[in-house]
């Protein structure tokens, strides 16, 4: 406040003088300021003072010093109060210095006295003092010479301020150490001059200095919590060595420091000062890192290449000491990794600045190549590479470059021309499995000293991995690096040898990249697509321009591949050329992308309309059309990522739009446009915003779906944020111009840009009442931020009443939209406002403060409904539930600023401590009243109990409740009910959701209201005995609750709570989470009386909230505490006697160390303790109690996913990402010695007996998961070898499978053909030599583990492994009978089918004929005796059936493809299942001959098939078979038609026959049905086969019910779009007129399933209209491209309306789809106000929109409508129509028009706002009135005798007219538009 009152003493004084104006202007400035809480409104006031300060500059120049003092004074003291910010120091050190000019000496002598005062009012430095002393020593030229002046003054009050720091030991998050040391170390770096006298001479030495030093010691010895402190403590002691006046001093002093450790304390010679170090009580290795990382940060080069003769001979600091010390702490410090690296980096940094004077001191190489050193290095880099800490990925990269780089410069230096290293490096990454992102990191770092050609020479499968890895998020921006790396070498090799041009270069970069990138955007894999394009395309386009040409050619297709990879094309090249023009086939394309149904392609063409290098290049007439029509058929898509980039899209189109509309109003010409066009492209601008406005207010109609308001408020909110003037002191960017003014009052004088109209808001308002958070919350934050800051008094009014209501409603949804319209309007309301609302009486006297009275009358709520809950439990669930005035509650004082303002006033303090001990004390009372309602009553002490209650109790206690309010009856009816009563939901859903709120609320309020710094004289609002009372709540909660939402969100809030309370200064405060651990741990290792099934609960979360509230940047001791007595009693013994019943310790332990492992904010900081438990978990799993291993399994699990991360493909043992094994040893060594110690003790067998090891199988899994690692000599995997290898003989099949697995990562791929050679050699050459078919079925399992290709892996090459072949060739006799064991014939064939190209081709050959053979002599099942059946014998001959079809595919020829369709025309089920299988896995695609013959070979026995009525799993693997073999329409040929030889009207009798009669499973429906259609789609049938057709259709017409299952559904839009555009397009023949009305009924079933709730469903679907558009002649060119679903609905409408318009069904099949609501019935039940009922009844269809179609299907029919003078059948059936309809429209219009005319309309106005139903209702209904006035008009006289009607076309149509405004003016409807045709309401897209 000290600035404050110099501002005021300040104005006074300049009050008369001339410059009274600029001092005062500036002064408010300034005050604003230090007012501001936002950083840009405090940048925003200083720059108008240094604007102001400019000016005022020449006007102080006049003056005196005197008249001149008080403003730099009043400067000076807000500079002082602003050293917590560099930035607002520095404006105000240029505003005081400009000021100052001609008066420096005055300036001087301000900031002396100012600074003096700072080393004078006390002993010790307060933070703010630490501040200021570091700011105007780092900022201020004055501050530093003062400082220069003052050096022992503040020298004593810094190692004073330290030494109580150290002394006092203050929370670890506190700053007050760490700035002391920052002034330390600032002292030493600016003034270096001044300090080393102190240090470096025996004259001068100092003893306050000679104590800082000591004291900065104790800091780095760890008397500092604070990590940072400490590190910056080492920094700081550098600092000082960097005084030294000569290096050898400076040395000298680094050495002694480095061995101090070493000697646990003593004296350490600093220079001339001599410190008594104090000994490391608890050494934790952090001490070496400190100084280690301060030295390499900040030390002089030439100290650190200096030679120490002290240390040894000819020794240096930099290679012999610091070095060995960076060694060790990588392997030591695994807590510190990121420090440990950045250590090493630092050192090699050094080592590339000192190796001039390296080179002159030893006269020879550092790093040669059989040095010690270069081995180190290599070691210590490659070892870390896979570190999976954060931040150390970019060290790595730096480490790699660096290493390199001084080891080519050493070359250079020393003329050596040999470089071996190059090559080494090189062939270990090459070795590398592609999926770790370590080799891709030194890969980059080592193209350049080895060129392009050799690495893609050593590495020819580079480009392939490349591709993989851009489909892998962690793994893409390293390959991006890789890729760039690599072409700009070639280009810079390529210029070098070469003058060629640049059309020359991008062609020699296609032949070797253009594959690659073609792929890439061709792809469908949107993350493949989208990174190729952001991260290669885009910069490829910049380094070579001439490439575009070769990738336009590459791209210029007609499919949906070229598509999305043309427009992709087209954005990046925009990005990269600026305009683009659009016109011609460019336009044409663009627009089909627009429409196309994948995403992906629409969002790049938005994107290529959207996006411009610069933001005032105006959008084009063309742009701006192609917008209006994209948006409306965009805003129901249910992708959430697609909506965040349509935002982002029309976000930068909008401020296209804004900035070139201000440019044009400044007369500034865009680029790109011509002056005479600027006044209509400024039209247009303001024409499409406001268009684009009424867009989104029509769609944000309840009557609209989630996705569409969604998007409409998205779009809404970045037209507020566009096009407003409504600044954000929040926003960093995105702020509005300062012109925005200009432009808005020119569009509002065209009468656009009403941003806040009524309409606006009370469709808002509407949202307000929406079922979905997102929704509600997106409106409330829109109302807030940009409406005008005060509702209207009716609204206000209304909308309280509404609130009120909603949070007296047992639903969760509709009780949380009470609580946002609560704190809505709490913030739209004003003190008047205010006094009109119905708040209670007790809150009156608060009114002058809004958010105080608010709080107190929804505390007074809550109290009520708390008393009437005491009462009467079920009544006050269904009435008066408390779970919605605690959100309420919540959100009004969590989530209002102003209220957070209010609680800051010190005037408000009290009143706000005694509301909220209140409410603490009300929020206990409910949850312990809830909590002992769910609580079995077993006598007095029930509510103490510690356990939670089973779902039993509860039930019982639930049901004792209920029996008070019924009869005995009732009761006895209901016992034998399974499921839950509405009166069990009701108390049940009011327990679990208040509970759950009561935890959210005390943790929001903790974390508010106990901030980490308290300010000066701030008094708490939360007391001690408050909070414990909050305390005791929460562990209530959470030992006593079992429901798992409830226990989720009371989580949340505790562990606020415990963050709030362990980062508090309050010793007290911080012990209460402390306490709760240690009474938690203590109850876990008592005696436990609880049933095992409460062993859930939330008691594991108590632990999980109190460690995760621990500041992340400390030690944690609570955690490690916790973690340590979790351990050890879950490693006690079993007791003797324990009873399986009841809990036992060990188990909870267990389960609270996995709850703890899954926990998000601990698991890396749970890395150190790792070992024991995975430790723990293996040994618990050989436990003898189930319970014990069940934890035990759920640990494990829990800790895999910690260790390995979470697989994000499917299939175990091959993960797509992870790390090596060789790298995951490293980081976890103790790890890798207990699972060696697994491994051994399961070899180990007992007398010759396997004894069941279950920690096993968790081990194998464990190493299967990881990836194979580089070849190293010394690789600590090698030693799990033997004992995996020994696993291949166990006798359990699981063991044996899983450790084949586990081989793969165990070794190197360059090492795999010597142990394949090996293991082949192991086989038996004979039967006799057999003594274990386990082991020789294991050693097979190996090897074709070893060989089976992963996906993108680096494959074996044939050659090399000839030896293994030939060793197999030798060993054929496995395959044949002579072996006994089936499953040892499998694996071996499985073997040999991995080898193909390795084996000479007459072994091969026989190999096929004797499986031929064999399987070709199999007897059907049926035939089969039981003594011929042997185990494993149906595996044997599948993957023999497997292996024919593969070979087949291999090697083709007409008699291999002969033999597998006659082995598919056996009757072995085994042969035929596996042949499907293999076909329907999509292996024989390779192979279309195959493909061929089997595909007629299916259509020639499917009568057959049919007529056998096979098992279903048969039928359904057949017809799936058949149906992927004709998945493209291409496929099908005259042959295949003529193999049915009309059968086909047979098969598909019987298909439709299996769909109709017999009601299979969905999944035999789905297949039966799409095989119907494809024979319906592909062969010919004649009249009297039009039955079979309507059948078809009446089938389809079932499934295509929304209330049928997906799989139905799903089968219909496929079905359609395989046959319905054929037999539609047969019924336009005159030959078939019969197919008319099918046709119709299958266009209607497009209709319903284009409206489908499932994506899938609707992009199936749009492939029929997508054909029926389609001309017949190209639909088997180039492939048909799918439209979007909205436009292939469109498109049907279209085609309904052109091929049948004359059809009199058409009319009537569209009016089907508008609704007939019962309006009066729907107003009459808002009115009702009845008891709101627990659940509402679910839509089936939550995605359809009645009255969107309504108004897509109007302008259809009034299209035709207007054809009926010329149809007398449509006439006929228009009068029909209308004499049944009409009178009801009309009547219904009146009702309309009687009811909203009338005042009581008005009280209910608010819930009718937000009722879907009614808006659907009025929707239809003014379509439907549309209709009928165009009937009557079209009628004529014919309709002048209709019953009940009495009034012509025009007054229908008036009529209709006004009752819509009337409907308007109460949000139910949309405003008449004057541009909209007489039909038409709403706004011009009304489709949308």
């Amino acid at each position: 406040m000290g600035a404050e009152r110099e501002a005021w003493a300040c104005a006074a004084f300049y009050g008369t003088l001339g410059i009274a104006r600029p001092v005062l202007r500036c002064l408010r400035c300034l005050q604003q300021f230090a007012g501001s809480t936002a950083k840009r409104c405090k940048d925003k006031h200083l720059e108008e003072a240094l604007l102001l300060s400019r000016a005022l500059g020449e006007g102080l120049q006049a003056l005196g010093e005197a008249e001149a003092q008080p403003l730099l004074r009043c400067v000076l003291a807000f500079q002082m109060e602003a050293t917590g910010s560099s930035s607002s120091f520095q404006k105000l050190e240029q505003i005081v210095t400009q000021l100052a000019v001609g008066k420096e000496a005055l300036l001087a002598r301000e900031v002396g006295a100012l600074l003096a005062h700072l080393t004078l009012q006390g002993e010790v430095l307060s933070p703010g003092d630490l501040q200021s002393v570091c700011m105007f020593m780092e900022e201020s030229s004055l501050g530093r010479q003062h400082w220069q002046q003052n050096l022992a003054p503040l020298l004593q009050r810094l190692a004073t301020t330290l030494r109580w720091v150290l002394q006092s030991q203050s929370t670890p998050g506190s700053t007050w150490g760490y700035l002391t040391v920052k002034a330390c170390l600032q002292l030493f770096q600016l003034l270096p001059k001044e300090v080393a006298p102190l240090v470096w001479s025996s004259a001068g030495k100092s003893e306050t200095l000679k104590s800082l030093l000591g004291l900065l010691l104790e800091v780095v010895w760890g008397k500092a919590l604070n990590k940072n402190t400490r590190l910056l403590a080492g920094t700081a002691l550098s600092m000082l060595v960097n005084t030294a006046p000569q290096p050898e001093h400076g040395a000298s002093a680094v050495l002694a420091l480095f061995q101090l450790p070493d000697r646990g304390g003593g004296e350490l010679k600093f220079g001339e000062l001599a410190v008594e170090a104090p000994p490391i009580l608890e050494p934790d290795g952090l001490e070496k890192l400190v100084l280690t990382r301060g030295l390499l940060t900040c030390c002089k080069t030439d100290i650190l290449s200096c030679w120490l003769e002290s240390f040894m001979p000819q020794a240096c600091l930099l290679l012999d000491v610091v070095f060995p010390a960076v060694c060790a702490l990588t392997k030591e410090q695994k807590d510190c990794h990121y420090y440990c690296f950045q250590a090493c980096v630092l050192w090699l940094q050094c080592l590339r600045q000192s190796l001039p004077a390296l080179w002159h001191l030893t006269g020879t190489r550092i790093l040669a190549q059989d040095s010690q050193l270069l081995q180190q290095l290599t070691q210590l880099v490659w070892d870390n590479a896979e570190t999976p800490v954060e931040g150390v990925s970019e060290f790595i990269h730096s480490s790699f470059r660096l290493l390199l780089e001084i080891y080519h410069l050493e070359c250079q230096h020393f003329q050596k021309q040999e470089r071996p290293l190059y090559q080494e490096m090189l062939q270990r990454v090459v070795s590398m499995p592609w999926q770790i992102k370590a080799r891709y990191v030194p890969l980059c770092a080592i193209i350049p000293y080895v060129g392009s050609q050799q690495v893609l020479d050593a590495y020819p499968n580079l480009p392939q991995h490349l591709l993989s890895c851009l489909s892998t998020n962690n793994l893409c921006p390293a390959a991006t690096e890789v890729y760039k790396a690599l072409v700009q070498q070639q280009c810079t090799e390529w210029r070098d040898g070469q003058r060629g041009t640049e059309a020359a270069l991008a062609e020699r970069w296609a032949l070797c990249w253009l594959p690659l990138l073609s792929q890439a955007l061709r792809s469908p894999l949107a993350i493949l697509q989208s990174n190729a394009t952001n991260h290669l395309l885009t910069w490829t386009l910049r380094q070579l321009p001439t490439a575009q040409a070769l990738l336009a050619t590459e791209f210029s297709g007609q499919d949906t591949a070229s598509l999305r990879a043309w427009v992709s094309l087209l954005r990046a090249q925009r990005s990269v050329a600026g305009a683009l023009p659009l016109q011609g086939e460019a336009l044409e394309r663009l627009s089909c992308c627009l429409g196309t149904g994948e995403e992906g392609i629409r969002l790049a063409a938005l994107g290529l309309l959207c996006c411009s290098p610069s933001t005032n290049q105006p959008l084009s007439g063309t742009e701006l059309q192609l917008l209006q029509k994209f948006l409306p058929l965009n805003l129901n898509c249910d992708s959430s990522l697609f909506r965040q980039l349509l935002q982002a899209a029309v976000r930068k189109a909008l401020v296209r739009l804004r900035d070139s509309s201000l440019a044009q109003l400044r007369g500034k010409v865009p680029p790109g446009a011509e002056p005479s066009e600027e006044a209509g492209q400024l039209t247009q601008a303001v024409g499409f915003v406001e268009w684009l406005l009424q867009l989104s207010i029509t769609s944000l109609s309840p009557s609209s779906n989630y996705q569409r308001k969604k998007t409409a408020l998205l779009l809404l909110a970045t037209v507020l944020e566009t096009c407003t003037d409504t600044w954000s002191p929040d926003r960093k960017k995105g702020q509005p111009p300062r012109t925005m003014a200009t432009l808005q009052s020119y569009a509002r004088q065209s009468g656009c840009w009403d941003f806040f109209s009524q309409p606006s808001l009370l469709a808002l308002l509407s949202c307000l009442q929406d079922s979905t958070n997102e929704i509600r919350d997106l409106a409330s934050e829109l109302l807030i931020r940009y409406f005008p800051p005060t509702f209207p008094k009716p609204i206000a009014l209304d909308l309280f009443q509404l609130a009120q209501d909603a949070l007296a409603s047992p639903q969760v949804q509709e009780a949380e939209a009470g609580a946002v319209l609560m704190k809505t309007i709490l913030q739209k309301s004003d003190c008047s406002t205010m006094k009109s609302l119905a708040l209670e009486a007790t809150a009156a006297p608060l009114l002058p403060n809004r958010g105080l009275c608010f709080a107190q009358h929804l505390l007074h709520v809550l109290q009520a409904q708390y008393a009437a809950a005491c009462q009467d439990l079920l009544q006050a669930a269904a009435t008066a539930p408390m779970h919605g005035a605690i959100a309420a509650l919540r959100r009004c004082l969590l989530q209002v600023p102003e209220v957070a303002t209010s609680m800051r006033a010190a005037e408000l303090a009290q009143s706000w401590q005694e509301l909220l001990t209140h409410l603490v004390t009300t929020v206990r009372d409910i949850t312990s009243f809830l909590l002992g309602a769910l609580q079995s009553q077993r006598g007095p002490g029930a509510n103490e109990q510690a356990a939670a209650p089973s779902f039993a109790d509860m039930g019982n206690a639930i049901s004792s409740l209920i029996t008070h309010r019924k009869s005995r009856g009732q009761e006895e009816e209901e016992e034998d009910s399974v499921l839950l009563s509405e009166e069990h939901s009701l108390i049940l859903t009011c327990c679990w959701v208040s509970v759950k709120e009561i935890g959210l609320l005390l943790g929001g309020l903790a974390e508010l209201l106990l901030p980490p710094v308290l300010p000066t004289g701030s008094r708490s609002l939360l007391p001690l005995p408050t909070l414990q009372t909050a305390a005791r709540v929460f562990q209530e909660i959470l030992l006593r609750c079992r429901h798992w939402g409830a226990v989720e969100g009371c989580s949340m809030g505790f562990t606020k709570f415990c963050a709030a309370l362990l980062n508090h200064p309050d010793v007290e405060l911080q012990a209460i989470p402390q306490t709760m651990l240690e009474q938690g741990l203590e109850a876990l290792g008592g005696p436990r009386s609880s049933s095992i099934t409460r062993r859930a609960a939330g008691f594991p979360m108590l632990f999980l909230c109190i460690a995760g509230g621990e500041a992340p940047a400390q030690a944690r001791p609570l955690l490690t505490r916790c973690v340590q007595t979790l351990l050890a009693l879950a490693t006690m013994a079993l007791p003797q006697d324990w009873d399986q019943t009841l809990d036992l310790p060990q188990v909870c332990a267990l389960h609270v160390l996995q709850t703890l492992v899954r926990g998000t904010g601990l698991g890396s900081v749970l890395l150190r303790h790792v070992t024991p438990m995975v430790a723990l978990a293996l040994r618990s799993l050989d436990s003898p109690c189930w319970a014990m291993r069940n934890a035990a399994i759920q640990l494990f699990s829990a800790l895999m996913s910690r260790l390995l991360g979470q697989q994000r493909r499917r299939g175990e043992g091959c993960p797509a990402e992870g790390v090596s094994l060789q790298a995951f040893l490293g980081q976890h060594p103790e790890l890798g010695a207990v699972l060696l110690g697994e491994l051994g003790t399961a070899m180990g067998p007992v007398l010759g007996e396997h004894r069941l090891r279950p920690a096993l199988h968790a081990v194998l899994t464990l190493l299967a998961q990881l990836q194979p690692g580089a070849d190293s000599p010394d690789s600590l995997s090698a030693h799990f070898l033997g004992p995996l290898l020994g696993l291949a003989g166990s006798p359990i099949y699981a063991v044996r499978v899983m450790a084949a697995k586990a081989l793969v990562p165990v070794v190197p791929p360059p090492r795999r053909c010597e142990l394949l050679l090996q293991l082949a050699q192991q086989l038996p050459d004979a039967p006799g030599q057999v003594h274990s078919h386990n082991a020789v079925h294991g050693l097979l399992l190996q090897m074709r583990a070893l060989l089976a290709p992963a996906l993108g892996t680096n494959g074996l090459l044939a050659e090399a492994l000839h030896p293994v072949a030939s060793q197999l060739e030798a060993r054929g006799w496995l395959l044949t009978p002579a072996q006994r064991c089936p499953l040892v014939r499998a694996a071996f064939l499985q073997v040999l089918a991995l080898l193909p190209a390795s084996f000479s081709p007459g072994f091969v050959q026989s190999l096929c004929d004797a499986i031929s053979a064999e399987l070709g002599s199999l007897l059907p099942w049926a035939k089969l005796g039981c003594a011929e059946l042997q185990v494993g014998s149906a595996i044997l001959h599948q993957t023999m059936a497997r292996f024919i079809c593969s070979t087949a595919a291999q090697l083709a020829g007409s008699e291999r493809i002969g033999t597998v369709c006659s082995l598919l025309q056996q009757l072995n089920p085994d042969v035929q299942l596996a042949i499907l299988s293999w076909v329907i896995a999509g292996e024989g695609g390779t192979c279309e001959e195959l493909e061929k013959a089997l595909g007629l070979t299916l259509l020639e026995s499917l009568g057959s098939v049919l007529q056998e009525r096979r098992d279903k799993e048969f039928l359904r693997l057949y017809l799936e078979a058949l149906l992927h073999l004709y998945r493209d329409p291409s496929l099908w040929s005259q042959e295949a038609s003529h193999k049915l030889q009309g059968s086909s009207a047979a098969c598909l009798e019987m298909l439709l026959h299996m769909v109709e009669a017999e009601c299979p499973d969905p999944d035999f429906v789905f297949q039966a049905l799409c095989a119907a259609s494809l024979l319906l789609a592909h062969c010919r049938f004649g009249d009297k086969d039009s039955v079979l057709v309507e059948r078809w259709c009446a089938v389809l017409e079932e499934c295509s019910r929304s209330a049928t299952s997906e799989v139905l559904r799903l089968a219909a839009a496929l079905s359609l779009q395989t046959a319905g555009a054929s037999v539609v397009r047969r019924s336009l023949h005159a030959a078939c007129p019969s197919l008319v009305p099918v046709a119709l009924r299958l266009i209607n079933v497009g209709i319903h399933l284009l409206q489908d709730e499932e994506r899938e469903v609707r992009h199936k679907a749009s492939g029929f209209a997508s054909l029926l558009q389609q001309d017949p002649g190209e639909l088997l060119q180039d492939g048909c491209v799918f439209v979007q679903d909205n436009v292939g609905l469109l498109g049907l409408l279209k085609f309904l309306l052109r091929e049948f318009g004359e059809h009199p069904e058409t009319l009537n099949l569209l009016l089907q789809h508008l609704p007939v609501l019962d309006l009066r019935g729907i107003v009459e039940e808002i009115e009702a106000s009845k008891a709101t009922s627990l659940y509402k009844e679910d839509e089936p269809n939550v995605f359809a929109e009645p009255a969107v179609l309504a108004w897509q299907l109007l302008p259809v029919l009034l299209q035709l409508l207007k054809k009926v003078p010329s149809s007398h059948p449509l006439r006929d059936f228009a009068l029909r129509w209308l004499v049944a309809a009409g009178p009801g429209i009309l009547c219904d219009l009146r009702y309309c028009k009687h009811h909203w005319s009338q005042d009581a309309a008005a009280q209910r106005r608010m819930k009718a706002l937000g009722c879907a139903k009614l808006h659907t209702a009025t929707a239809v209904l003014l379509a439907r009135a549309r209709l009928a006035a165009q009937a009557l008009q079209v009628l004529g006289e014919g309709a002048t005798a209709v019953p009940g009607l009495g009034c012509s076309a025009q007054e229908l149509e008036q009529e209709c007219t006004l009752v819509q405004r009337l409907l308007a003016q109460h949000g139910l409807a949309p405003v008449p538009s004057q541009d909209n045709i007489p039909g038409e309401p709403g706004p011009p897209s009304g489709a949308a």
